[in-house]
């Protein structure tokens, strides 16, 4: 709770200050930030930034369709082997248990 009324509290004295410094501080603070933004260091910094997000992503799609086919071929693997004709251990246990059954009885 402390935590959300210092928070407000910041904000409310932002405002007020800001609200002060009026439209004229605004605008020299933004021309500033414009400067800064189009400088060339930070181009550079951006255009860095942009080809690297790039170059990722156009792994992606490729790393995506080789893991989705991976899993594809694992399921299908998996559904044909429970097709198969063979029964599965727990079947088969069952089917010599029947087996002994009517072995003993007769």
């Amino acid at each position: 709770m402390r935590g959300k009324i210092l928070f407000v509290t910041g904000a409310a004295v932002g405002f007020v200050l800001g609200a002060r410094a009026g439209r004229e501080r605004y605008e020299q603070i933004k021309a500033a930030a414009g400067k800064v933004w189009q400088s060339p260091g930070v181009q550079k910094q951006v255009n860095a930034a942009g080809d690297f997000v790039a170059e990722k992503i156009g792994e992606f799609p490729e790393t995506a369709y080789i893991t989705i086919k991976k899993l594809v071929v694992q399921a299908n693997r998996r559904r044909r082997e429970s097709k198969a004709p063979y029964p599965s251990p727990a079947a088969e246990a069952a089917l010599r248990a029947g087996e002994s059954r009517s072995n003993s009885s007769s």
